[in-house]
This record gives C-alpha cells, structure tokens and sequence, in this order.
C-alpha cells in the first residue's frame, strides 16, 4: 500500500486565478468548503470547513501551509473527516496534499489561456483502516475537481461575455 493519490485536471482559467481557487476564501468557498480561514505564508493556517456547527470534527482546523510558490504551487497538512479522524487526525506527521499549476495556451491563441493542475496527496499509511480511507478520498477528490472545473468554466464564460 503506502500509495499516493494524484489527479490532474485542465481548469479554463490562467494559472493565477487557478492558484486563487486553492487559497481565496470566497474562491475555495466556491466549489470546496462552507468556510475557510487560510494564511498564505509558510506556516499559514489552512483551515478549511465543512459543518460550522461541527468547527472542530469536521474541518482541517490546526493545518498549516508547509510549502508556496505564488501561482506555481501549494502544499499543506491535511485531515480527514469525522469517519476516519481517529485515524488521520491525530498522527505525526498529517497526510499532505500539494497542488502544482501548470500553464497551457490552448491553440496558441493569446489571452486563450488554460492551466494545469496536479494534486498529489500523500503520508497513507500502511494499513487496511488507511486504504480504505485513501479510496475515500480518491473519490472525494474527483467529485472535488469536477466543481473546481464546473466553476472555472463557469468563471470563464461570464469574464468573456
């Protein structure tokens, strides 16, 4: 086991705007989280909600950023949710997820600009309880992204109107 997890996606938007969907508060609020509280610094708070009645369970409350590159790249700790907190939530170190943005002129057309984006999540450990909890967030991940490309595109169209 000890696998990665890492998905790659096209997003309709340059790699500034795409590197804002991870790190703006009413970016990531978008297609992500309910709430957000995010420091970009190293060692910046990267706090993601998902139940603000449920701040503590049900968040990546106590995350920090551990790696930034303004519009090139991102890596910060990260929990699981309330089903496998006792197993994510309480280990040294946390999974970390890092997410790199690479930029691609679509048709070589000016101002016609698209970016690439790489999630690479690690630190799975190696047993049955953390495979099952990585196949989880594979899924979660993928369900993730399509909103992240569903509101790219979406962005993308009314700036060109």
């Amino acid at each position: 086991m000890n696998e990665i997890i890492h998905l790659k996606e096209i997003l309709d938007c340059d790699t500034q705007k795409a590197f804002s969907m991870f790190t703006g508060k009413r970016e990531i609020c978008s297609w992500l989280a309910v709430d957000a509280n995010i420091e970009l610094r190293l060692g910046g708070k990267y706090e993601l909600f998902w139940d603000l009645k449920e701040r503590v369970h049900n968040s990546t409350i106590g995350c920090r950023i551990n790696g930034l590159e303004i519009g090139k790249y991102i890596s910060f700790e990260w929990k699981g949710p309330p089903e496998f907190g006792s197993l994510m939530n309480n280990v040294d170190p946390l999974t970390q997820v890092t997410i790199f943005f690479i930029p691609v002129t679509k048709n070589d057309v000016p101002g016609n600009k698209q970016t690439e984006v790489h999630l690479v999540h690690t630190g799975w450990r190696k047993t049955e309880k953390w495979e099952e909890s990585r196949k989880w967030f594979i899924k979660a991940w993928e369900s993730a992204f399509k909103k992240l490309k569903t509101e790219c595109r979406e962005n993308h169209e009314k700036a060109s109107w």
